[in-house]
């Protein structure tokens, strides 16, 4: 027998697990950062900070969890195109940040399918028309009345120019033939906040920012975008019962700066899909009106592509610009 061979092949079996065993703890060692584009109060704040504990135990670091509003999602998302690919500054964002801006704004600074590393889509969720309770409508069909008998005079706020809720009241405008005004605001609350106050009339948003309102009567749901009505809703009508083809959902998605190792970028997305699986995470996300998705890096790449495509050909088409 030579002992000698089987000595050094158990030394070489020993470094190796312990080169394994080194990589494996090598991330994350401190905090993950996650990056918001928006201010708190908004749908992706609140699924974020459901998520962010959860995958900080599935990793064993602690999840920080940053707001950096302010040009609808563009200052947060350029603080994290700059940063380190190191995994440990991430950037959620939503439909409007990953794919309508880049298809609205030709010098943006940063390009979204070649500064970002898709991880995963988070969840997805329809929008609400959401009107102030004292306004005389309770249905899309005399919300068009209004508007159109109130020329110049109806305003829809969003959170931001080039966001999903701009872009719904947009569209709006366009199926329905009518010439509502957009207010712009910096975030999901101050929008919402101006809606219950009555310094605009109504706004697209997601049912999580209306529902604690609703529940108030300080706000009316004339509609949602979804193709069918919301479990969390099932007496609010979708717009396309109205307007045929009205149909807009909107998604939630986490990134990492280009140029991070897909090691790093798989362990992030088993973190998040296994929290997706949690019980409770489903039940907090069907209370806040969103679905959960956790797709792979490779599907969700392709689905800011294809986004981004589509946002690209029905902007053009419709001629919608940002004011």
């Amino acid at each position: 027998m030579n002992i000698s061979r089987y000595l050094k092949i158990g030394l070489i079996s020993c470094i190796c697990s312990i080169n394994l065993s080194a990589l494996s703890q090598s991330y994350p060692t401190r905090a993950i950062h996650i990056i918001i584009g928006f201010p708190p109060g908004g749908a992706i704040d609140t699924i974020t900070r459901v998520m962010a504990p959860r995958m900080g135990k599935e990793l064993g670091q602690s999840i920080v969890v940053e707001n950096k509003g302010g040009a609808g999602g563009v200052i947060g998302m350029q603080s994290v195109a700059k940063a380190e690919p190191d995994g440990y500054t991430l950037f959620m964002g939503t439909l409007g940040n990953y794919s309508i801006t880049p298809a609205l704004v030709k010098e943006l600074p940063y390009q979204v399918q070649k500064d970002f590393q898709p991880i995963t889509q988070v969840a997805a969720s329809a929008f609400i028309i959401f009107v102030n309770a004292q306004l005389p409508i309770k249905n899309v069909n005399e919300l068009i009345e209004y508007a159109k008998s109130n020329p110049n005079k109806v305003y829809f706020s969003s959170s931001g120019n080039g966001g999903l809720p701009h872009m719904a009241g947009e569209m709006f405008n366009q199926i329905a033939g009518v010439q509502m005004g957009h207010v712009p605001y910096k975030g999901s609350s101050p929008s919402i906040a101006d809606v219950i106050g009555g310094q605009v009339q109504l706004t697209f948003e997601a049912p999580a920012i209306g529902m604690p309102h609703l529940k108030s009567g300080r706000l009316r749901a004339l509609a949602t975008t979804d193709s069918k009505r919301l479990t969390l809703l099932p007496d609010v009508p979708t717009i396309a019962e109205t307007l045929p083809g009205f149909v807009l959902k909107n998604w939630f998605g986490l990134s990492a700066p280009a140029g991070i190792s897909m090691e790093r970028v798989n362990l992030i997305q088993g973190a998040v899909k296994r929290v997706l699986q949690d019980p409770d995470v489903a039940k907090s996300f069907i209370d806040a009106g969103v679905e959960s998705v956790g797709d792979t890096p490779a599907q969700f790449t392709n689905v800011i592509k294809l986004e981004t495509e589509r946002w690209q050909k029905l902007l053009a088409s419709k001629d919608i610009k940002i004011e």
